[in-house]
């Protein structure tokens, strides 16, 4: 798959799914794990989606239109620390939730977690919850960039035990040097029907 053109489309702040029927690709993870780095690495964009070194920058769902309607990318409100209340962490829950279980377009989520860190009790949380309700997912490592090829392995392997998924299943990549960009434009394209 080649991506030729990415704009955003459109912001959802309250439990509603942008009804259309182009097929969706989500992209989930922590607050601060890389999301908007990874959604501009993956569609060559430097500056499609707004990142920020504050966690918990994104509050609604994204939907970034790709390759003039073939999918949408939807960037999903990052979870755990972020300065905010519980009150709106919660909201941010909700949303989520909502959306995973309403939008009829979700193909599939990628769930970015960082592959210098141990996965969180929320990441495991979220693979349960995506298992529990059938929804396909890849489990990407960013920031591969920083660790040497020679400790990618072993990191990549233990985050794979963690989720008790195959090693197939979980990919590296970095925002820096765009490693693993050519593995997920691969898996996109097995996963998105032939138009």
């Amino acid at each position: 798959m080649k991506i030729l053109s990415a704009e955003y489309e459109t912001s959802v702040v309250t439990k509603k799914i942008y009804q259309t029927s182009i097929p969706e690709i989500a992209i989930a993870g922590r607050s601060n794990v890389g999301k908007s780095s990874f959604i501009n690495m993956l569609t060559g964009r430097k500056k499609l989606a707004r990142s920020s070194s504050e966690p918990g920058r994104t509050r609604m769902l994204n939907y970034f239109n790709v390759n003039k309607g073939e999918f949408y990318l939807v960037d999903l409100p990052g979870y755990g620390y972020a300065k905010v209340t519980d009150k709106e962490k919660d909201l941010w829950k909700g949303i989520i939730e909502f959306y995973l279980q309403e939008s009829k377009a979700l193909k599939h989520v990628i769930l970015l977690v960082d592959i210098r860190r141990e996965s969180s009790d929320l990441d495991l949380q979220l693979a349960d919850y995506l298992r529990f309700y059938n929804i396909p997912f890849t489990i990407v490592a960013t920031k591969a960039d920083k660790l040497s090829k020679m400790n990618r392995k072993p990191a990549l392997q233990a985050i794979a035990r963690a989720f008790g998924e195959s090693e197939k299943n979980v990919l590296a990549a970095s925002s820096l040097s765009s490693d693993g960009r050519e593995e997920i434009l691969s898996l996109l394209s097995d996963i998105l029907p032939n138009k």
